[in-house]
């Protein structure tokens, strides 16, 4: 299992700095944002020259690109924005072919127009579900064009809020590209300890054989979110559960400050 990092944790907009940062700090892997090379995270186009001042620096730290930030709101009430969304995904999965990037992460999306990770009372509604699906749909048509897997992450303020609805999304979409990254942190809003680690134990026996990504980010009891080792979240009872299913991909760790990456570096190597 490689332990990784969101290369966002880093400042600057240059790539070997950024992924010099995400070495030097102890991680093998990164999740990269194409904020990481000066561009919007979603941009309407990718220059040939970011993309190979990004595949040199990759090459030159030694840092694995396991995944690239592809998310837009796929739930947004307003059609045009999640058009404009998807054409910008196209750009970002077509980056992600030319830089050998596997997997691009997605968000699943809510009804709420201002903030694609704050929650909204219509999410519930079946009207949200269904586009969604249709914006899953036309993303999963780019990803297979491509040779990418698209990858959708419970969170409990989006439509996808649990393994089970991952699972229901997969089936309904009937595609190997559509995976899922798995938060521990994301699976609950508050629990204790013991109620954390029954609810993640349950995720992962759900999601078992569909995970291409697991994500290391803490939550303390109160609900707000926590840098991995610091909050309810059992890791090294979520890392050997994932082994047991047979996962051996990327475990990425985000939610953190620079100054703290070298000690979570440590603390999940010593996991894995």
């Amino acid at each position: 299992m490689q332990v990784g990092v969101f290369a966002k944790t880093f400042p600057g907009s240059e790539p070997t700095g950024v992924l010099a940062a995400v070495r030097d700090a102890g991680f093998a892997a990164a999740q990269f944002n194409l904020a990481c090379a000066g561009l919007p995270s979603m941009p309407d186009a990718v220059p040939d020259s970011a993309i190979v001042a990004i595949g040199a620096a990759a090459k030159a730290t030694g840092i694995g690109l396991v995944a690239l930030s592809g998310t837009y709101n796929m739930a947004h009430p307003d059609s045009r924005m999640r058009e404009d969304g998807l054409g910008r995904l196209a750009v970002v999965i077509e980056t992600a072919a030319r830089l050998s990037i596997p997997l691009v992460t997605l968000c699943t999306g809510t009804r709420n127009a201002e903030d694609q990770w704050a929650h909204h009372p219509d999410n519930a509604d079946p009207s949200a579900w269904a586009d969604m699906a249709r914006e899953m749909e036309k993303a999963l048509r780019l990803a297979e064009r491509h040779g990418i897997d698209l990858g959708i992450e419970p969170e409990q303020a989006n439509i996808v809020t649990s393994a089970e609805d991952a699972m229901q999304l997969i089936g309904e979409m009937g595609s190997k590209r559509l995976r899922i990254v798995l938060d521990p942190a994301n699976l609950f809003e508050r629990a204790n300890a013991e109620q954390a680690r029954s609810i993640v134990a349950e995720a992962v026996e759900r999601a078992a054989g569909h995970v291409s990504l697991a994500h290391a980010k803490d939550r303390f009891a109160d609900g707000h979110f926590a840098t991995a080792g610091q909050g309810v979240v059992d890791f090294a009872d979520f890392i050997a559960r994932l082994k047991a299913t047979g996962f051996d991909g990327p475990l990425v760790t985000h939610g953190l400050s620079a100054r703290e990456a070298p000690g979570v570096a440590r603390l999940l190597k010593e996991l894995v």
